[in-house]
C-alpha cells in the first residue's frame, strides 16, 4: 500500500505550558479509514488540527504525500462535530454546499451542479433548496459530509462527526459513511470517544494516551468490509476488539 499520511515525532504546547501530545507518531495508508480514540482531553482534537494544517505543532512535522504540512493542504476537508456552526444558515443547502467550490470550479452553474451532485449522494438531492434550519441534526450533517465529498479530498478528516445525533441517526450516519467509502477513493482520519463506533468504521483502531497524547496500541480490525449494525456487533471479533480497546482507553 501507499503510505498517504506520516505524523513525525508530533508535539503540541499550548500557552501556559500545558502539552497535548507529546512525540506521536502515525502512518496511515492511502485508502484506509483509521479511527481515533483515546480517554477525554488526551489531545485527539489537537492532532486533528495539525493534520490539517489549522495549527503548527511545536515540534514534529506531519506529510501529506511526502510534503510537510503547513498550511491547509488544497487535497484535504475536514468534518466537524458543531455541524450546526459549519452551515450558513442564510444559504440554502445547495448553496453551503457549493460555497467551498469557487476555486475548483469557474461558473456558478458547474459549482451547482456539483453540490446537487454531493448532494445525492447522501441522499438529500430532494432537499437542495431548503435551508439548514428546515432540516434535522442528521440532515445537517449530511449536509455538512456531501459539502466536505464535493470538494474531492484525498484525505478526510472527521471530528466527533456523529457525536451531536441521537443513537439511531448516529448508526445511519455510521453506515452511510461507510457506503460513501466503498465508492469514493478517500483516506479517513476519524476521531471517536465512542469505543463501538471506532470497531465498527475502522479499519484500525489507534489509541491514545491520557494527556499529554501518545499512541498507546494500533489494532487491526479484522472484520469484513461489509458491515451490518446488528451482525456486526454480534461477530465475536467485534465483542473481543471492542473489549480490548475499553481496557485500553481505560488505562489511560
Amino acid at each position: 500500500m501507499i503510505r498517504m499520511l506520516t505524523i513525525d515525532a508530533l508535539t503540541h504546547s499550548y500557552p501556559g505550558g500545558h502539552t497535548a501530545v507529546d512525540d506521536l507518531s502515525l502512518a496511515v495508508e492511502a485508502g484506509e479509514l483509521v479511527t481515533v480514540v483515546g480517554p477525554s482531553g488526551c489531545g485527539k482534537s489537537t492532532l486533528l488540527r495539525c493534520i490539517a494544517g489549522l495549527q503548527r505543532p511545536t515540534g514534529g512535522r506531519v506529510l501529506l504525500n511526502g510534503d510537510e504540512i503547513r498550511d491547509v493542504p488544497d487535497s484535504l476537508a475536514m468534518v466537524f462535530q458543531s455541524y450546526g456552526r459549519s452551515l450558513l444558515p442564510w444559504l440554502s443547502v445547495r448553496d453551503n454546499v457549493a460555497l467551498v467550490l469557487r476555486h475548483r470550479y469557474g461558473s456558478r452553474r458547474e459549482r451547482r451542479a456539483a453540490a446537487l451532485e454531493a448532494l445525492a449522494e447522501v441522499g438529500l438531492a430532494d432537499a437542495a433548496a431548503k435551508h439548514p434550519g428546515q432540516l434535522s441534526g442528521g440532515m445537517q450533517q449530511r449536509v455538512a459530509i456531501a459539502r466536505a465529498l464535493a470538494y474531492g479530498p484525498k484525505l478526510l478528516l472527521m471530528d466527533e462527526p456523529f457525536g451531536s445525533v441521537d443513537a439511531q441517526t448516529r448508526e445511519d450516519l455510521e453506515d452511510l459513511l461507510l457506503a460513501l467509502r466503498a465508492r469514493t477513493p478517500v483516506t479517513v482520519v476519524l476521531v471517536t470517544h465512542d469505543i463501538d463506533e471506532s470497531v465498527y468504521l475502522g479499519d484500525r483502531v489507534v489509541v491514545l494516551t491520557g494527556a499529554p497524547g501518545r499512541v498507546l496500541a494500533e489494532l487491526p480490525v479484522g472484520l469484513p468490509a461489509d458491515r451490518d449494525q446488528i451482525k456486526t456487533r454480534q461477530d465475536p471479533e467485534f465483542v473481543r476488539l471492542r473489549a480490548e480497546v475499553g481496557r485500553l482507553v481505560r488505562e489511560k
